[in-house]
């Protein structure tokens, strides 16, 4: 059974740091590309950064660019997103998700976690 399990969402003042965490059973972790999305309350879902297990190879949208920082440990099946300088624009519910195909960036996940919420308070 395929898993993505995130962790690390939570309530964070403008300006400061949070680290979320996928980690993934049941697939092929070094052929995957791991990504995260967001959704933000009335706004439609983003995709904001997504990396390729097998090369490092990564993606980041131009709203988190410089600020986020996505990155894995193959050892332990988990992607990372370091997230700094958080903004309130930031809140929203962050999910990882899985393209089998390793595609960086990729749009259609075959797999989703459940999500962790985010909120950043001006």
């Amino acid at each position: 059974e395929v898993q993505l399990v995130e962790s690390g969402g939570g309530l964070v003042q403008a300006g400061g740091s949070l680290r979320l965490s996928c980690t993934a059973s049941g697939f092929p972790f070094d052929d995957y590309a791991i990504g995260w999305f967001r959704r933000a309350p009335g706004k439609e879902r983003e995709g904001i950064a997504c990396i390729r297990n097998s090369d490092g190879n990564t993606y980041y949208a131009d709203s988190v660019k410089g600020r986020f920082t996505i990155s894995n440990d193959n050892a332990k099946n988990t992607v990372y997103l370091q997230m700094n300088s958080l903004k309130p624009e930031d809140t929203a519910d962050y999910y990882c998700a899985a393209d089998v195909f390793g595609r960086v960036p990729f749009r259609l996940p075959d797999y989703w976690g459940q999500g962790t919420q985010v909120t950043v308070s001006s």
